[in-house]
């Protein structure tokens, strides 16, 4: 059985007592769940004292990006080593909006999916298509590219510490979801690629979020499919409550 992974993206919002009052307001929620990884990425200015409010708790806290290397001239850079020292376990790698917005290739996100690993962290790699290349007919090509390039070079051992998220772009923010059935049909190709790339078992193992609209109304219904192991979450993780509800859903 692979064990869910909730994870909610904050994105660029909340100033610092707003972040930790929601972190609180998690972790209260969340007291006593059991069987659900669960994540919170807040923004960098507030990643030691959200850390701090979910101390002692099963709540892990990520970067929503980090760099390729340790230290250097990479001016409004962040390295892996100054998440973990902020109190970070994970960091999303090759989010749409990173990709989309500031052009970030698969060669740079393998790079930085490679570092992030070495220096300790877990990642959650997303991948995805446009609304544009969904109709078109090129989504198959776009997530094999994004899975075969992205994660090259990876043994076995590092994907105990990857999480890949499916995020269609065309449902990020948008109010609109993929169908449990898109979901699943994009999450069953997923698993035959990385299978075909780094064998059976990897895939059997290998953990894939959803993201794109998720909410708690419709949680339950995508997270029931066999291949959708969890939820990459974005504006349901600023409410406790909702994202409370995404996490029991996935119990």
């Amino acid at each position: 059985m692979r064990t869910p992974v909730i994870a909610g993206n904050w994105k660029m919002n909340l100033l610092r007592d707003d972040a930790v009052a929601l972190a609180r307001d998690v972790a209260s929620a969340l007291d006593g769940s059991t069987g659900v990884e669960v994540v919170v990425c807040p923004v960098f200015t507030v990643l030691s004292s959200v850390a701090e409010a979910f101390a002692g708790g099963s709540v892990e806290v990520g970067g929503q990006n980090c760099y390729g290397v340790e230290s250097g001239a990479f001016t409004g850079e962040i390295s892996p080593q100054m998440l973990r020292d902020a109190g970070c376990a994970w960091t999303i790698i090759g989010h749409s909006e990173r990709r989309q917005i500031f052009n970030e290739s698969d060669a740079l996100l393998n790079k930085k999916l490679h570092f992030a690993l070495a220096s300790g962290l877990k990642v959650m790699f997303c991948i995805g298509e446009t609304l544009e290349e969904r109709e078109s007919g090129a989504m198959n090509d776009v997530l094999r590219r994004q899975v075969i390039e992205g994660l090259k070079g990876l043994d076995d051992t590092d994907f105990t510490r990857v999480v890949l998220a499916y995020e269609p772009v065309w449902a990020i923010g948008t109010g609109v979801t993929a169908t449990p059935e898109q979901a699943e049909e994009a999450h069953a190709f997923t698993r035959e690629l990385v299978a075909e790339a780094f064998g059976g078992t990897v895939a059997a193992d290998l953990r894939i979020q959803y993201g794109g609209s998720v909410k708690p109304d419709n949680a339950a219904e995508l997270l029931a499919k066999e291949n959708v192991d969890g939820a990459l979450v974005g504006g349901a993780a600023l409410q406790a409550d909702s994202f409370a509800a995404i996490v029991k859903a996935a119990r």
